[in-house]
């Protein structure tokens, strides 16, 4: 044996054992000797350094770009936000560079957080990419892949250029199974291991295979919590075949996607939640009252914060009236949602009992100090009445609204803006002003006017002119269409202006004309009845309404008789034509009537009765001052 030279003693080390790979040199006798290892480590090759350090460098690169590929792919796939961006980054991230194929199955359904799963265990495969070859012209697929194509594996033989599916759509994981069994110990494994090669077939399908050898690795997804599904890595016989650090490499791409997957259904539901949230606050459709049009807009402030605080309502109120309001409850999380859900419904109520708007503010700035020292809105409060041609408006800290004539003149109205709801210790003040037909009232949150780059008047002063401007359009004689024109105005918005959400509500002012009106005050006595039928048949043949006097004067008669038996004061009595004859009568009774069966023998009790059989439709409203019974009858047949 040759003595180890002490020269390279130092250098040891720094060979991973080159020796076991050195072919050993034979003697002059033919005999093999045994070279030292630091010896015929030394050894160089003809054109650069020694053969080992070669290996020793070619490892060290393939290290490092698999390093530097797993950086990459899991970045990739945490860019993902929904569920089908995470699956499709990990396709993305690994087909072409890390495999030739890959197929992806989930649990079917998705359990979301700490949910238990549903029985039984189902995967469900949800994507597969491939790598197309140009000598392929487009038709290589999977499905021929893992049937082995190449002749390499004993599967039989399919046609590369029919195009199969690829896998099994459903696959039901059987408990204690190869495939569970696989899939509880996480692990990613190569495909041609025992163990893969008993669950591949019952993920796949019983007719698909993968040809022998290192072509396959079939790693485990696993949440937080459980496992949600499996991945399969597939390469082509003629690529280099996967090596032990592969498994590493599967092993964290399939932990990045399982946990982005996770958070990716959490989103979801939350995402469900709050639509839900969204179509539970806001109204699914707005009102027709008489003598009024109406359209909205709600954009939140983004698609990951669906809600915030801003709302708006259309509450129909007696006499033909209807209450307009848009909130904004300060802020943009679930609380602001909450806080303003139960804002709208007080709004809801005190419209109900038809208190001024001054009033209702008030009733709205208790409730938000009730909610909490912190819960600020600001609100505006309209009721449009539609005989009169006159609004009332009261104003919380709201941007004021904006009035666009007929004519095209846009006017932002003079309303004292008041304190925010939820200041407490303030007194809110209401202004009426003409409502003209054919005029268009606008009331919309600050995050239509307000952004990072204007502030809230300048942004109005944009609406102004944006409202005047298209005005112009359809001419002096005509009012813009009603949706094109909150279509319009959002365009008024830049990429980068929406920072808050965005609640607008446009009215319309068609009025009733006072030829459609008639109106008598009747006084509390049994005359009034037979008064009230002989008005009603007057106003109905002025109008050329004779065919509906009998129904009319029936109902008419019903209703006053009810109202003269409990009332002090004198009884009004309106009749209003429209599409509709709507019929109201008033007394200062707060007692509502209520519909009863009457009995055989009973001398009373069929008034209401009457009247929901022969109406279409009718109502009761209690009044600050009392209450207004009304019913409607088509005017055509």
């Amino acid at each position: 044996m040759t003595e180890q030279p002490t020269s390279h003693e130092g250098r040891q080390p720094l060979v991973a054992r080159p020796q076991e790979r050195t072919r050993p040199r034979a003697d002059s006798a033919g005999s093999p000797a045994v070279p030292s290892p630091a010896v015929s480590s030394a050894v160089p090759t003809p054109n650069g350094p020694p053969a080992d350090m070669q290996d020793l460098a070619a490892t060290t690169r393939r290290e490092g770009d698999r390093l530097r590929f797993t950086g990459a792919a899991t970045r990739r796939i945490a860019r993902g936000i929904d569920l089908d961006e995470i699956v499709l980054g990990l396709c993305r991230a690994t087909v072409p560079t890390f495999s030739d194929a890959i197929l992806v199955f989930l649990r079917d359904p998705l359990p979301v957080g700490d949910e238990r799963p549903v029985a039984p265990f189902v995967l469900r495969l949800r994507r597969t990419d491939r790598l197309r070859l140009a000598e392929d012209s487009g038709d290589f697929s999977t499905s021929a892949l893992l049937a082995g194509v190449t002749g390499a594996s004993a599967s039989p033989s399919i046609d590369p250029h029919t195009d199969l599916t690829p896998a099994s759509e459903l696959c039901e994981v059987r408990p204690g199974g190869a495939l569970s069994e696989v899939l509880r110990g996480v692990r990613p494994v190569f495909g041609d291991s025992a163990a893969a090669r008993a669950a591949l077939p019952e993920l796949l399908g019983a007719d698909r295979t993968v040809p022998n050898g290192h072509r396959a690795i079939l790693a485990p997804l696993r949440g937080r919590r459980r496992v949600i599904g499996a991945a399969v890595f597939v390469r082509r016989p003629d690529r280099p075949a996967f090596e032990p650090n592969d498994l590493l490499v599967a092993a964290q791409l399939a932990t990045h996607t399982a946990l982005g997957i996770d958070k990716a259904v959490l989103y979801g539901r939350e995402a469900y939640i709050a639509d839900e949230l969204q179509r539970t606050m806001l109204p699914d459709s707005l009102p027709q009252p008489t003598g009024v049009r109406l359209a909205s807009r709600y954009l939140p402030a983004a698609e990951t914060a669906r809600v915030g605080g801003d709302w708006y309502d259309a509450i129909p109120l007696p006499g033909s009236r209807v209450a307009l309001v848009v909130g904004d409850v300060m802020g943009h999380s679930m609380t602001s949602a909450a806080i303003m859900g139960q804002l709208r419904t007080t709004a809801q109520t005190l419209a109900g009992l038809d208190l001024p708007p001054q009033e209702v503010l008030h009733h709205l700035d208790e409730q938000a100090q009730r909610l909490g020292t912190d819960r600020m809105a600001t609100c505006m409060y309209a009721v449009y009445d539609p005989v009169s041609h006159r609004i009332t408006i009261a104003n919380a800290g709201h941007p004021p609204p904006v009035l666009l004539h007929l004519g095209g003149r846009a006017e932002v109205l003079r309303v004292p803006p008041g304190a925010p709801i939820g200041v407490g210790g303030v007194d809110f003040e209401a202004v009426e002003l003409d409502a003209p037909a054919g005029a268009t009232l606008l009331l919309y949150t600050d995050g239509l006017v307000e952004s990072r780059l204007r502030d809230v008047w300048t942004g109005i002063e944009q609406l102004r002119e944006r409202l005047a401007a298209t005005a112009q359009l359809t001419g002096p004689d005509h009012s813009p269409p009603l949706e094109a024109l909150c279509d319009d105005v959002l365009d008024m918005l830049g990429p980068g202006d929406r920072d808050d959400d965005i609640a607008l509500l446009a009215a319309r002012f068609d009025g009733i004309a006072p030829s459609d009106v008639a109106y008598w005050f009747l006084e509390p006595e049994d005359a009034a009845p037979g008064r009230a039928r002989r008005l009603a048949r007057r106003a109905l043949s002025r109008w050329g309404l004779e065919e509906l006097s009998d129904a009319v004067e029936l109902l008419v008669s019903e209703v006053v008789t009810n109202a003269v038996r409990y009332a002090e004061r004198p009884v009004t009595l309106r009749l209003l034509r429209t599409d509709v004859l709507r019929c109201e009568v008033g007394d200062d009774s707060p007692q509502l009537p209520r519909q009863r069966r009457a009995r055989d023998t009973d001398e009373g009790g069929r008034g209401l009765f009457l009247v929901n059989r022969l109406a279409r439709r009718w109502g009761a409203t209690r009044l600050s001052s009392g209450k207004v019974v009304w019913f409607e009858l088509p005017t055509r047949a």
